[in-house]
């Protein structure tokens, strides 16, 4: 059968893939196109499972790295950027862009000084107030005074509540109006602030709750005055009170994350950990505890400040938010232009033992006494720790690497430990329970990778491809090209998934205002957000972690077909499927024929079967937010599933078909206990929950 029919009558969300296989329709009608008849091939699928091999419950994550403003500006919901005015650095005067003032030199003066009662971070802003509401010297309506306008923009929108949260002191009595203003200079919410001399002379915490009235994606915070004197302000925020969980997390961003269903999170970077120096380097211990007192950095690889609210304590609660098993990549002693040598490593050997124990040490312990008074009593499940990024070349990073991996194999023995040093080819010559492997090439270059691991030694550590992207030229924004190359590279990882035991696409966010790398899977703005095609190529593979790579064979006179089979139980319905993944790199269209083996006649149910396709009519479509949908998976009703079946592969095309299988056919096979070969540990639960509710 030809199931490009199969989305024929399926209206709204199907309008685009229908509109696309019309197209292509119309080109088969022309001669170029009857030559693409010749393009045949074939997959031979066995659905026996004695054949099979289970797939690492850990294989497909997410690598989350502080870049793009993916999180100052992002992922972490924060509104007020620099709140703590640090971003100029500890000396005072100092910049504090970007904030701004509200009247001019006749009415105020705006500076720094090192006044603040957090002894971490200093620097306070001062605000001397020239004008006043009587007198000679009139204030403006409205009042003098400063303002933010956050990251490219405050997302502000009408019915939603506001948690702002600032320190304030004064020469004098304080009234200060605290608003949210839209763009036009509209109020959406405010409130005043007033203290007696005596009450505001010292530092004061202020809290409260603004409700906008209104909406406007490109708002700001504004604090201004009409009263003649000097005010200091420190630690200025304004959070969402609607963050994912009450985490702190932006909600919509989240949502993007959970679709993809990561089975790992590796955090912080990156080259983020690094720094070009090791001043600007990321260190857990900077990041953790009270966010007032945290002294932020500047991280000098991608040039922007992050006064650091997203720290150790909040990635590992993202991790266990979305249901991943937390990887910590820790700094080393190394950044981009310095290091410290190997007698001299202690005191980073010290620092990650301490930011293991305070993850995973009971709440007595000297540091998981913080993360229990941080709000999480107990442990974070880490399991994985990577000894730097990136560093298998730097000087004397064997010598460096064995300090960690003695110390931590002696304290936590469990513990499994990542190399920076790629052992796909040659052999580690150093201890490791896994192996870091990046990739960043063109699309020909990471479809041709797919092989990569074909001869890689099955004895030893297992890899890690913690980076893979195509990249620069024919990458675009996030083309559907790049996509698919990355989608083939993931069917290699697959089938050597014996081997490779986690991966993950980078980067995963960019901020459109400060796109540093380019592409990334998730793009946002203030209020936007969608997916590259590599973000819904991802999606193809949610099912795959922990599933159960069938044995299969691939016949074909084409160099641009790459095709797996696994079985899997879904996580929404509990049933059980087999999964067939095919790519089309090629620009002709090839008719594939599917053949599945050890299956009763009827053992495929057409109802609950579908078919999952992504394309375009240009290899290069990418997304955007004024076509957030034009290149996603289409997902179809397969009427007509089968264990035999004549398919239509389109040209520069991803497609999935899941062959919804009767519960007999499992019960039965499972009643030979001897052929049922060994399953991950971590997935015997989801199995036997399947079994006894089919049974």
């Amino acid at each position: 059968m030809n199931v490009l029919g199969e989305v024929m009558g399926f209206p709204g969300a199907y309008c685009r893939g229908l509109l696309v296989i019309v197209l292509i329709g119309i080109c088969c009608s022309q001669s170029r196109c009857s030559a693409s008849a010749n393009q045949e091939a074939e997959l031979l699928v066995s659905a026996s499972e004695s054949t099979g091999r289970p797939m690492p419950s850990t294989l497909f994550g997410m690598f989350f790295e502080e870049i793009n403003h993916a999180g100052s500006g992002g992922l972490w919901a924060e509104l007020v950027r620099n709140r703590g005015f640090e971003a100029g650095g500890p000396s005072a005067p100092s910049y504090i862009e970007p904030w701004s003032i509200i009247g001019n030199g006749t009415y105020l003066d705006v500076g720094t000084d090192r006044s603040s009662l957090f002894e971490r971070n200093k620097v306070a802003l001062r605000m001397e107030v020239l004008c006043d509401s009587t007198g000679a010297n009139i204030c403006p309506a409205g009042g003098v005074g400063v303002y933010n306008p956050g990251f490219w923009g405050m997302n502000i929108q009408q019915g939603k509540t506001y948690n702002v949260v600032f320190y304030v002191r004064s020469s004098g009595a304080i009234n200060l109006t605290v608003s949210l203003t839209g763009s036009s200079g509209s109020s959406l919410a405010s409130t005043n602030v007033v203290a007696s001399a005596s009450d505001g002379s010292k530092w004061k915490k202020v809290k409260f709750l603004l409700q906008a009235k209104d909406t406007d994606a490109n708002s700001r915070l504004q604090l201004t005055t009409s009263s003649k004197g000097v005010i200091w302000l420190d630690q200025v925020s304004v959070m969402p009170s609607d963050t994912y969980k009450g985490h702190g997390f932006r909600t919509d961003l989240m949502e993007m994350l959970l679709g993809l269903k990561p089975r790992f999170l590796r955090f912080p970077g990156g080259c983020f950990v690094e720094g070009a120096k090791l001043r600007n380097a990321f260190r857990w211990k900077e990041t953790v505890g009270p966010w007032e007192e945290r002294p932020g950095h500047f991280g000098d690889v991608w040039n922007y400040w992050t006064d650091d609210a997203l720290g150790h304590y909040e990635f590992f609660q993202l991790a266990e938010d979305l249901g991943a098993i937390p990887v910590w990549v820790f700094n080393n002693g190394i950044a981009h232009d310095e290091t410290v040598e190997t007698p001299l490593i202690a005191p980073f050997v010290q620092e990650a033992l301490d930011g293991i124990e305070f993850a995973r040490g009971s709440p007595s312990s000297q540091w998981g006494s913080l993360r229990a008074k941080m709000g999480h009593p107990e442990p974070f499940d880490l399991r994985y720790v990577a000894v730097g990024n990136e560093d298998c070349w730097k000087p004397d990073y064997r010598g460096k690497y064995m300090k960690f991996y003695q110390a931590i194999k002696n304290a936590y023995p469990d513990m499994q430990i990542i190399s920076n040093c790629d052992g796909s080819s040659t052999k580690l010559d150093h201890p490791a329970d896994l192996y870091d492997y990046h990739i960043y090439s063109s699309a020909n270059g990471v479809f041709s990778d797919r092989h990569h691991f074909d001869q890689t030694s099955r004895s030893g550590p297992k890899v890690f491809v913690s980076e893979y992207a195509v990249w620069k030229e024919d990458a675009g924004l996030g083309s559907l090209l790049a996509s698919l190359a990355e989608a083939a590279f993931l069917l290699g990882i697959e089938k050597n998934s014996d081997t490779v035991q986690m991966a993950s696409y980078a980067p995963l966010f960019a901020n459109k205002n400060d796109w540093n790398w380019k592409p990334d899977a998730i793009v946002f703005d203030s209020s936007r957000v969608y997916g590259t095609p590599s973000y819904w190529m991802q999606q193809f593979f949610v099912d795959s972690s922990g599933g159960m790579l069938l044995d299969s064979k691939l016949t074909t006179n084409s160099s641009s077909i790459v095709a797996s089979a696994i079985s899997y139980v879904s996580q929404e319905n509990k049933k059980r499927y087999i999964k067939i993944k095919v790519v089309n790199f090629g620009s002709e269209m090839v008719n594939l024929t599917i053949s599945i083996s050890g299956l009763d006649q009827n053992s495929i149910r057409s109802s609950g079967s579908f078919r999952t396709a992504m394309m375009s009519t240009n290899v290069m479509d990418e997304n955007s937010f004024s076509d957030p949908n034009k290149v996603v998976p289409i997902k179809t009703l397969l009427e007509s599933a089968g264990k035999d079946m004549e398919v239509t592969l389109p040209p520069h095309s991803f497609i999935s078909f899941d062959l919804l299988k009767e519960p007999t056919s499992i019960i039965t096979r499972r009643s030979d206990a001897s052929s049922v070969p060994p399953i991950d540990i971590d997935n015997v639960v989801q199995w036997s929950e399947y079994l006894l509710q089919e049974a």
